[in-house]
């Protein structure tokens, strides 16, 4: 009987330390890491290792490594070794979403998609709807970091252009489409909108999944886990929040064990299917 072939070796780029508001990234990464050792040689780092370890593996998978802005310096190495190396990235690193930054809410709001109106520079605010507040974050920002909330939409000189500027909404609750690949797996929504991360199972319906894939389909990643961002809005519609394709949280404890096996199963499949 042969011998079977060498196991696919991951390097898992997380940070375990890493302490979001609301949920335990560790726990998450934990569960994933036990699944995916099943199939694969796996090791963990962190997100400042990635980098220097990439060479070693068959393939990368960013998951929870927290944002980005924290270790810019360390992403964009990794990012452009990956990319001299031709190395397999899950997510591959050609998202059109959060991975390449929040420009991608300017150009779907402008191109009519059925996202909260965002514009990034002062001279736009005219395509704004009238509010009673509005909403101003980074570009490149991420996990509320350098949010605020303003009576109106004002940004300095040297802010124009790297701001988004968003109406407040007046909306029921905001939900999420969790994919891998372009297979929808699971929705999950915060009845309460004071309480973002208090999910519960969401049972989407034909014109929900048809919104949601509406952009996952837009992204046009092949592989990889996506996390459709959207809110309700006082008058039923579906609006998008955000369309995260880097490293999107998954809220795995708050879906049934099956939906969760469900998941993990799927995702191994994935990464396979990229490692073939």
């Amino acid at each position: 009987m042969a011998a079977a072939g060498p196991r696919p070796s991951v390097l898992f780029v997380t940070d375990l330390a890493y302490e979001a508001r609301g949920r335990r990234y560790c726990d998450e990464d934990i569960h994933l890491t036990s699944r995916l050792r099943e199939d694969f040689d796996v090791a963990l780092c962190h997100p400042r290792d990635a980098a220097a370890l990439l060479d070693g593996f068959d393939a990368v998978v960013v998951r929870n490594s927290g944002p980005v802005l924290h270790y810019q310096e360390a992403y964009d190495t990794f990012c452009a070794r990956a990319r001299e190396r031709d190395a397999r990235v899950y997510n591959p690193l050609t998202g059109r979403g959060d991975m390449a930054g929040k420009q991608y809410l300017v150009d779907l709001s402008r191109a009519g998609f059925p996202v909260i109106p965002t514009v990034d520079r002062v001279a736009d605010l005219g395509l704004l709807p009238e509010a009673d507040g509005y909403v101003i974050k980074p570009k490149l920002g991420a996990d509320s970091v350098g949010l605020r909330f303003v009576r109106h939409p004002e940004v300095s000189p040297e802010e124009d252009g790297t701001q988004l500027i968003q109406p407040r909404i007046d909306f029921r609750y905001e939900v999420s489409f969790y994919f891998v690949d372009h297979d929808f797996q699971y929705a999950l929504h915060a009845p309460h909108p004071e309480r973002r991360w208090l999910l519960e199972p969401y049972a989407a319906s034909a014109a929900d999944l048809e919104f949601a894939r509406s952009f996952v389909e837009w992204n046009t990643l092949d592989h990889g886990i996506q996390r459709v961002d959207a809110c309700r809005t006082a008058q039923g519609e579906l609006l998008l929040v955000e369309l995260e394709d880097l490293n999107p949280y998954l809220s795995l404890d708050r879906v049934a064990e099956p939906v969760r096996e469900a998941f993990t199963d799927r995702m191994k499949a994935s990464l396979r299917d990229l490692l073939a």
